[in-house]
């Protein structure tokens, strides 16, 4: 979603799948937000030991801004808020690109986004 409004749904992500948007360049505060629901406990394998064999998740890569990646400082810009698919209290985390519990990345950016790349890089 951005700024609250989707644009890609996808009930079911089995390859690579690229999105791209436009938005204007007018001065003003935006929130790109990434959802993953519907996963089940059965969606992940885990050995005897506790390892973890097979998993369902969601990667998010090559985020681009004004034709800059955004890979590398998006840890420290976005915030995953999850709770472990039920076993925790929800909390905020930091992002490493992977989405392997139910919940929402939000990255709160400013246009132009030239300037907020400036100040955040």
């Amino acid at each position: 979603m951005l700024d609250q409004v989707t644009i890609f749904e996808n009930a079911h992500v089995s390859e690579t799948v690229q999105i791209e948007h436009e938005i204007s360049d007018d001065e003003g505060e935006h929130e790109l937000t990434f959802e993953l629901f519907g996963k089940l406990t059965e969606h992940t394998k885990i050995t005897d030991t506790g390892k973890i064999v097979s998993d369902a998740l969601l990667e998010i890569n090559n985020i681009t801004l004004a034709g800059i990646n955004l890979d590398q400082i998006l840890p420290s810009l976005a915030v995953y808020h999850h709770d472990l698919n039920g076993s925790q209290v929800p909390a905020d985390h930091k992002f490493y690109r992977n989405m392997g519990c139910n919940g929402t990345v939000r990255l709160k950016f400013t246009t132009p986004v030239y300037l907020w790349l400036l100040e955040n890089m």
